[in-house]
Protein backbone atom coordinates (compact mmCIF):
# COMPACT_ATOMS: atom_id res chain seq x y z
CA UNK A 1 0.00 0.00 0.00
CA UNK A 2 1.46 3.41 -0.92
CA UNK A 3 2.60 5.48 2.03
CA UNK A 4 1.58 8.76 0.42
CA UNK A 5 -1.97 9.56 1.50
CA UNK A 6 -2.34 13.03 0.07
CA UNK A 7 -5.72 14.34 -0.95
CA UNK A 8 -6.04 15.23 -4.60
CA UNK A 9 -5.73 18.96 -5.46
CA UNK A 10 -9.07 20.23 -4.31
CA UNK A 11 -11.76 21.14 -6.78
CA UNK A 12 -13.74 22.12 -3.69
CA UNK A 13 -12.70 25.72 -4.24
CA UNK A 14 -15.37 25.74 -6.96
CA UNK A 15 -18.27 27.79 -5.57
CA UNK A 16 -21.34 25.83 -4.50
CA UNK A 17 -23.63 28.18 -6.37
CA UNK A 18 -25.05 27.01 -9.69
CA UNK A 19 -22.63 28.55 -12.13
CA UNK A 20 -22.48 27.52 -15.78
CA UNK A 21 -21.07 24.03 -16.18
CA UNK A 22 -18.00 23.62 -18.40
CA UNK A 23 -18.14 21.21 -21.33
CA UNK A 24 -17.28 17.67 -20.23
CA UNK A 25 -17.14 14.70 -22.62
CA UNK A 26 -18.06 11.18 -21.54
CA UNK A 27 -16.26 8.12 -22.91
CA UNK A 28 -16.16 4.53 -21.75
CA UNK A 29 -14.15 2.00 -23.77
CA UNK A 30 -11.57 2.43 -26.55
CA UNK A 31 -11.24 -0.71 -28.67
CA UNK A 32 -11.42 -2.00 -32.22
CA UNK A 33 -14.77 -3.23 -33.52
CA UNK A 34 -16.43 -3.38 -36.93
CA UNK A 35 -20.09 -4.17 -36.32
CA UNK A 36 -22.34 -1.81 -34.28
CA UNK A 37 -24.15 -4.93 -33.08
CA UNK A 38 -20.98 -5.75 -31.16
CA UNK A 39 -21.54 -2.62 -29.07
CA UNK A 40 -25.24 -2.59 -28.07
CA UNK A 41 -24.82 0.12 -25.44
CA UNK A 42 -22.75 2.44 -27.62
CA UNK A 43 -19.87 2.59 -25.15
CA UNK A 44 -16.98 1.92 -27.52
CA UNK A 45 -14.97 4.17 -29.80
CA UNK A 46 -12.05 2.92 -31.85
CA UNK A 47 -8.57 4.34 -31.30
CA UNK A 48 -8.74 6.00 -34.70
CA UNK A 49 -12.02 7.69 -33.85
CA UNK A 50 -10.74 8.89 -30.48
CA UNK A 51 -7.66 10.35 -32.12
CA UNK A 52 -9.81 12.12 -34.71
CA UNK A 53 -11.95 13.59 -31.93
CA UNK A 54 -8.90 14.82 -30.03
CA UNK A 55 -7.60 16.41 -33.22
CA UNK A 56 -10.98 18.08 -33.74
CA UNK A 57 -10.76 19.59 -30.26
CA UNK A 58 -7.33 20.96 -31.12
CA UNK A 59 -8.67 22.41 -34.37
CA UNK A 60 -11.25 24.32 -32.30
CA UNK A 61 -8.57 25.65 -29.94
CA UNK A 62 -9.50 23.20 -27.18
CA UNK A 63 -7.43 20.82 -25.08
CA UNK A 64 -8.82 17.90 -23.15
CA UNK A 65 -8.05 17.78 -19.43
CA UNK A 66 -9.22 15.98 -16.30
CA UNK A 67 -12.32 17.30 -14.59
CA UNK A 68 -10.35 18.30 -11.52
CA UNK A 69 -7.97 20.36 -13.63
CA UNK A 70 -10.88 21.83 -15.58
CA UNK A 71 -12.76 22.98 -12.49
CA UNK A 72 -9.68 24.47 -10.85
CA UNK A 73 -8.91 26.37 -14.04
CA UNK A 74 -12.46 27.71 -14.25
CA UNK A 75 -12.39 28.75 -10.61
CA UNK A 76 -9.19 30.72 -11.33
CA UNK A 77 -10.61 32.28 -14.50
CA UNK A 78 -8.34 30.21 -16.75
CA UNK A 79 -10.86 27.77 -18.17
CA UNK A 80 -11.08 29.10 -21.71
CA UNK A 81 -9.80 26.55 -24.19
CA UNK A 82 -10.26 23.54 -21.91
CA UNK A 83 -12.76 20.70 -22.13
CA UNK A 84 -13.14 17.84 -19.67
CA UNK A 85 -12.42 14.27 -20.73
CA UNK A 86 -13.92 11.44 -18.67
CA UNK A 87 -13.79 7.66 -19.07
CA UNK A 88 -16.28 5.64 -17.05
CA UNK A 89 -15.91 2.13 -15.57
CA UNK A 90 -12.12 1.71 -15.70
CA UNK A 91 -11.72 -0.67 -18.63
CA UNK A 92 -8.34 -2.26 -19.30
CA UNK A 93 -8.34 -0.74 -22.76
CA UNK A 94 -8.02 2.72 -21.21
CA UNK A 95 -4.47 1.83 -20.28
CA UNK A 96 -3.60 0.09 -23.55
CA UNK A 97 -5.52 2.19 -26.11
CA UNK A 98 -6.70 5.52 -24.69
CA UNK A 99 -3.73 6.59 -22.57
CA UNK A 100 -1.15 6.50 -25.40
CA UNK A 101 -3.39 8.77 -27.50
CA UNK A 102 -4.00 11.16 -24.63
CA UNK A 103 -0.26 11.46 -24.10
CA UNK A 104 0.37 11.95 -27.82
CA UNK A 105 -2.03 14.89 -27.90
CA UNK A 106 -0.97 16.41 -24.56
CA UNK A 107 -4.30 15.65 -22.87
CA UNK A 108 -5.22 14.43 -19.43
CA UNK A 109 -8.48 12.85 -18.33
CA UNK A 110 -10.44 11.50 -15.39
CA UNK A 111 -10.87 7.74 -15.16
CA UNK A 112 -13.77 6.68 -12.93
CA UNK A 113 -13.07 3.22 -11.50
CA UNK A 114 -14.89 0.56 -9.48
CA UNK A 115 -12.61 -0.65 -6.67
CA UNK A 116 -15.13 -3.38 -5.80
CA UNK A 117 -14.75 -4.99 -9.24
CA UNK A 118 -11.00 -5.01 -9.81
CA UNK A 119 -9.83 -7.28 -12.60
CA UNK A 120 -13.26 -8.64 -13.53
CA UNK A 121 -15.66 -7.40 -16.23
CA UNK A 122 -18.75 -5.28 -16.91
CA UNK A 123 -21.32 -7.70 -15.54
CA UNK A 124 -23.87 -4.86 -15.26
CA UNK A 125 -24.19 -4.78 -19.08
CA UNK A 126 -26.27 -7.93 -19.72
CA UNK A 127 -26.06 -7.71 -23.51
CA UNK A 128 -22.28 -7.43 -23.47
CA UNK A 129 -19.79 -7.42 -24.91
CA UNK A 130 -17.71 -8.49 -21.93
CA UNK A 131 -14.88 -6.01 -21.32
CA UNK A 132 -12.16 -6.50 -18.74
CA UNK A 133 -11.69 -3.97 -15.94
CA UNK A 134 -8.36 -2.71 -14.65
CA UNK A 135 -6.61 -4.49 -11.83
CA UNK A 136 -5.23 -2.63 -8.81
CA UNK A 137 -1.84 -2.46 -10.51
CA UNK A 138 -3.43 -1.07 -13.67
CA UNK A 139 -5.15 1.70 -11.73
CA UNK A 140 -1.87 2.59 -10.02
CA UNK A 141 -0.19 2.72 -13.43
CA UNK A 142 -2.84 5.13 -14.73
CA UNK A 143 -2.44 7.35 -11.67
CA UNK A 144 1.35 7.30 -12.01
CA UNK A 145 0.92 8.48 -15.61
CA UNK A 146 -0.61 11.71 -14.32
CA UNK A 147 -4.25 10.88 -14.99
CA UNK A 148 -6.94 11.66 -12.42
CA UNK A 149 -8.60 8.67 -10.75
CA UNK A 150 -12.18 9.17 -9.57
CA UNK A 151 -14.75 6.85 -8.02
CA UNK A 152 -17.63 5.24 -9.88
CA UNK A 153 -18.84 3.58 -6.70
CA UNK A 154 -17.92 0.08 -5.57
CA UNK A 155 -19.77 -2.21 -7.97
CA UNK A 156 -21.77 -0.04 -10.42
CA UNK A 157 -25.29 0.04 -9.04
CA UNK A 158 -28.12 2.57 -9.22
CA UNK A 159 -27.56 4.67 -6.10
CA UNK A 160 -31.09 6.06 -6.12
CA UNK A 161 -32.39 2.53 -5.43
CA UNK A 162 -30.12 1.52 -2.52
CA UNK A 163 -30.45 1.94 1.23
CA UNK A 164 -28.60 4.69 3.09
CA UNK A 165 -26.09 2.15 4.44
CA UNK A 166 -25.23 0.84 0.98
CA UNK A 167 -25.09 4.38 -0.36
CA UNK A 168 -22.43 5.21 2.23
CA UNK A 169 -20.45 2.10 1.30
CA UNK A 170 -20.59 3.04 -2.37
CA UNK A 171 -19.52 6.62 -1.72
CA UNK A 172 -17.21 6.57 1.30
CA UNK A 173 -16.10 2.96 0.99
CA UNK A 174 -15.04 3.32 -2.63
CA UNK A 175 -13.23 6.58 -1.83
CA UNK A 176 -11.16 4.94 0.90
CA UNK A 177 -10.34 1.91 -1.26
CA UNK A 178 -9.06 4.18 -4.02
CA UNK A 179 -6.89 5.99 -1.50
CA UNK A 180 -5.45 2.62 -0.48
CA UNK A 181 -4.74 1.86 -4.15
CA UNK A 182 -3.21 5.17 -5.20
CA UNK A 183 -2.25 6.98 -2.00
CA UNK A 184 -4.58 9.86 -2.84
CA UNK A 185 -8.20 10.47 -1.89
CA UNK A 186 -10.19 10.89 -5.12
CA UNK A 187 -11.77 14.30 -5.56
CA UNK A 188 -14.36 13.23 -8.13
CA UNK A 189 -17.30 10.85 -8.25
CA UNK A 190 -19.38 9.61 -11.17
CA UNK A 191 -22.97 8.39 -10.73
CA UNK A 192 -23.47 4.89 -12.18
CA UNK A 193 -25.92 4.98 -15.11
CA UNK A 194 -26.10 8.74 -14.55
CA UNK A 195 -28.87 8.15 -11.98
CA UNK A 196 -29.12 10.63 -9.13
CA UNK A 197 -31.59 12.43 -6.90
CA UNK A 198 -31.41 14.98 -4.09
CA UNK A 199 -30.54 12.36 -1.47
CA UNK A 200 -27.69 10.91 -3.54
CA UNK A 201 -26.26 14.32 -4.44
CA UNK A 202 -26.34 15.46 -0.80
CA UNK A 203 -24.66 12.24 0.34
CA UNK A 204 -21.97 12.61 -2.32
CA UNK A 205 -21.17 16.13 -1.17
CA UNK A 206 -21.15 15.03 2.50
CA UNK A 207 -18.79 12.14 1.66
CA UNK A 208 -16.12 14.71 0.83
CA UNK A 209 -16.09 14.71 -2.95
CA UNK A 210 -15.28 18.07 -4.48
CA UNK A 211 -17.35 17.35 -7.59
CA UNK A 212 -19.47 14.65 -9.18
CA UNK A 213 -20.34 13.85 -12.79
CA UNK A 214 -23.78 12.97 -14.07
CA UNK A 215 -25.20 12.92 -17.59
CA UNK A 216 -28.25 15.18 -17.73
CA UNK A 217 -28.97 16.18 -14.12
CA UNK A 218 -31.65 18.77 -14.91
CA UNK A 219 -32.46 21.08 -12.00
CA UNK A 220 -29.84 19.36 -9.82
CA UNK A 221 -27.01 20.58 -12.07
CA UNK A 222 -24.06 22.00 -10.17
CA UNK A 223 -20.59 21.03 -8.92
CA UNK A 224 -21.97 17.73 -7.56
CA UNK A 225 -24.12 17.03 -10.61
CA UNK A 226 -22.07 18.09 -13.62
CA UNK A 227 -23.71 17.44 -17.00
CA UNK A 228 -21.69 15.56 -19.59
CA UNK A 229 -21.89 14.93 -23.31
CA UNK A 230 -21.80 11.29 -24.41
CA UNK A 231 -19.32 10.71 -27.24
CA UNK A 232 -19.82 7.77 -29.60
CA UNK A 233 -18.17 6.11 -32.55
CA UNK A 234 -20.51 8.08 -34.84
CA UNK A 235 -19.31 11.48 -33.63
CA UNK A 236 -17.24 13.10 -36.32
CA UNK A 237 -16.54 16.81 -36.67
CA UNK A 238 -20.10 17.78 -37.59
CA UNK A 239 -21.77 15.89 -34.76
CA UNK A 240 -19.23 17.12 -32.22
CA UNK A 241 -19.87 20.70 -33.26
CA UNK A 242 -23.62 20.17 -32.82
CA UNK A 243 -23.05 18.67 -29.38
CA UNK A 244 -20.84 21.59 -28.41
CA UNK A 245 -23.53 24.06 -29.45
CA UNK A 246 -26.20 22.02 -27.67
CA UNK A 247 -24.18 22.24 -24.46
CA UNK A 248 -23.92 26.02 -24.78
CA UNK A 249 -27.66 26.38 -25.38
CA UNK A 250 -28.43 24.13 -22.41
CA UNK A 251 -26.25 26.21 -20.12
CA UNK A 252 -27.79 29.46 -21.35
CA UNK A 253 -31.24 28.10 -20.59
CA UNK A 254 -30.15 27.05 -17.11
CA UNK A 255 -28.76 30.54 -16.50
CA UNK A 256 -32.09 32.09 -17.48
CA UNK A 257 -34.00 29.89 -15.02
CA UNK A 258 -31.69 30.42 -12.04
Amino acid sequence: MPADTRTAPAAATVPARRTASPWVLMYHSVAEFTDPAEDPYGITVTPGTLEGQLLWLRSRGLRGVSVGELLRAHAAGRGAGLVGLTFDDGYTDYLTRALPLLRRHDCTSTLFVLPGRLGVDNVWDPLGPRKSLLTAEGIREVAAAGQEIGSHGLIHQDLTAVTDDILQQELRGSRELIRELTGTLPEGFCYPYGHLDERVVAATRAAGYGYACAIDPGRLAGPHALPRTHVSQADGAGRLRIKQLRHRVRELRRAVHR
